[in-house]
C-alpha cells in the first residue's frame, strides 16, 4: 500500500513537472511574441484547460479516479521543483533559440522580397515620378491661372466701379 502511494506520489510529481513545462511554454511565447490581451486571455484559458486535462487524466488512469491529498501535494512539489531547478534555464535557452529562428526567418523573407522591392522601385521611377511631375505642373499652372483670373476680375471690378462713378 505504501509503495503504491509512493509510486503515485512520484507520478504526480512528474505531472507537476509537466505542468511547469507547459506553463513555461506559454511564458516563452509571451516573451518572444507580442500579443494582444485577447490572445493572452486565450492562452491562459488554454493553459488551465490543458492542466485540468493532465491532472484528471492522471487521476483516472493511475489512481482509479480517487482524489487524495498527496496527489495535489505531489503536483505542487513537482511544479515547485521544476520552477526552482530548471525553469529559468529552459526559458533563457528557448527564448534565444526562438529569437534566432525569428531573425533567420525575417532574413529569408527579406531576401525573398528583394525582387518585389526592386520591381516596385522600377515601377515607381517609371510611373509615379512622371505622374507626380504632371500633377505638380498642373497644380502650378492652375495656381497661376487662378491668380491671373482673380487679377483680371479685380481689374474688371475696379473698371466697373470707376465707370459707375
Amino acid at each position: 500500500m505504501v509503495t503504491n502511494q509512493a509510486y503515485l506520489f512520484c507520478i504526480f510529481i512528474i505531472n507537476g513537472i509537466i505542468i511547469g513545462i507547459l506553463f513555461d511554454f506559454f511564458r516563452i511565447l509571451r516573451k518572444t511574441f507580442k500579443t494582444s490581451d485577447l490572445i493572452t486571455y486565450i492562452e491562459d484559458s488554454l493553459f488551465w484547460i490543458l492542466t485540468g486535462i493532465i491532472i484528471l487524466y492522471s487521476i483516472f488512469v493511475f489512481n482509479n479516479g480517487e482524489i487524495r491529498f498527496f496527489i495535489f501535494f505531489g503536483i505542487i512539489l513537482g511544479v515547485f521543483l521544476y520552477m526552482l531547478l530548471f525553469s529559468s534555464y529552459i526559458i533563457k535557452i528557448n527564448v534565444k533559440i526562438i529569437n534566432f529562428i525569428k531573425k533567420i526567418v525575417s532574413k529569408i523573407i527579406e531576401f525573398l522580397l528583394l525582387p518585389i522591392k526592386y520591381f516596385y522601385k522600377i515601377i515607381k521611377k517609371l510611373f509615379f515620378k512622371p505622374v507626380s511631375f504632371v500633377i505638380i505642373n498642373i497644380t502650378k499652372s492652375s495656381t497661376k491661372l487662378w491668380e491671373k483670373t482673380t487679377k483680371i476680375l479685380e481689374r474688371n471690378k475696379t473698371i466697373k466701379n470707376n465707370v459707375k462713378n
